[in-house]
């Protein structure tokens, strides 16, 4: 994976747990490469991870875990402003 991509993951790794943010870097990557329907089982087929044994954790990244889509949003719009030609008006 490239270091821009590795960059802007990173400023979201804050709003996780250690484990639960190893799994969604798994299913952004395998999102990114999968084609087709994104499925969990696609995306970790994708990944190399067909045969793992737990793979129920990975669908509890998008049903249980807690994280605030507040504060989610917030990082992206800050990286998102980041982008913005200098020459953009301000208000």
């Amino acid at each position: 994976m490239t270091t821009e991509i590795l960059a802007v993951l990173a400023a979201f790794s804050s709003e996780f747990s250690r484990p639960t943010w190893k799994n969604i870097q798994t299913l952004l990557i395998g999102t990114i490469l999968c084609r087709g329907p994104r499925r969990i089982s696609n995306v970790l087929r994708v990944m190399g991870l067909a045969s793992i044994r737990n793979f129920s954790k990975y669908h509890r990244v998008l049903s249980r875990a807690e994280w605030d889509g507040l504060a989610l949003a917030k990082i992206l719009l800050g990286l998102l402003i980041k982008l913005l030609p200098e020459s953009w008006p301000t208000v």
